[in-house]
């Protein structure tokens, strides 16, 4: 007997193989251990890094930057050291983009202070003339949702209790409003009166920022 000449038979046993390998392909893998690498040097984003991760994502930053140095000379002398897996262990979901019509910012934390991202937020044109980024000094006269922050590192298993996420906001509050804050006149400079004494979406991503590529630079100084 040829199968193909039973259209009912040829369908069901079709389908039986589809459903087989659908299961091995789909669904045993999600039973099975992760096989992303993981290091005690990258750590989870804080509540207000991830934050400002959200609002990055929410404004389409990821559309004109990417965040993965590729292992080409090039790159690495412009942009510093090539991606590690390890460093993108706790991003869900991972944000290496496909487009540079911004810089790709796998290693921005740290290459400036907070105030220059205060001012470039603001007016990236009063940095860089021939820029074509929008200006995203409005964030600042949004104060920072922090309702959920808990429930989020909660699902994405960051293993913070609700009182570590409190700890972490206050904690950051206190830094970015300290009179000895050293980026202090920058962010007074483009956060209204009325809310620099709280946190703004604008500190949130400067955060986020800051955090980009810091971890990795623990994990290449100590190999």
């Amino acid at each position: 007997m040829v199968i193909t000449t039973k259209p009912v038979l040829f369908a069901l046993v079709s389908a039986a193989v589809i459903l087989i390998g659908t299961i091995i392909t789909v669904f045993i893998p999600l039973l099975m251990p992760s096989t992303q690498p993981l290091s005690p040097y990258v750590k989870p984003y804080t509540a207000v890094e991830l934050e400002g991760r959200d609002i990055y994502m929410r404004e389409g930053c990821n559309n004109c930057h990417t965040q993965t140095v590729r292992p080409l000379r090039t790159e690495v002398l412009r942009y510093g050291e090539y991606s590690k897996g390890e460093e993108f262990a706790y991003d869900h979901p991972f944000l290496w983009g496909s487009r540079r019509t911004g810089p790709d910012l796998n290693r921005i934390g740290g290459k400036y202070p907070d105030s220059w991202h205060y001012r470039h937020m603001q007016s990236p044109q009063g940095m860089f003339e021939k820029s074509n980024m929008p200006p995203y000094g409005w964030l600042a006269n949004n104060r920072l949702d922090t309702l959920n922050s808990w429930k989020k590192t909660s699902i994405l298993k960051y293993g913070y209790s609700k009182s570590d996420v409190h700890r972490q906001i206050i904690s950051y509050l206190s830094y970015v409003t300290n009179a000895t804050y050293p980026s202090r006149e920058s962010r007074n400079a483009v956060t209204p009166p009325e809310l620099q004494g709280e946190l703004t979406e604008m500190d949130a991503i400067v955060a986020y920022m800051q955090k980009l590529g810091r971890d990795v630079k623990k994990l290449e100084a100590k190999n």
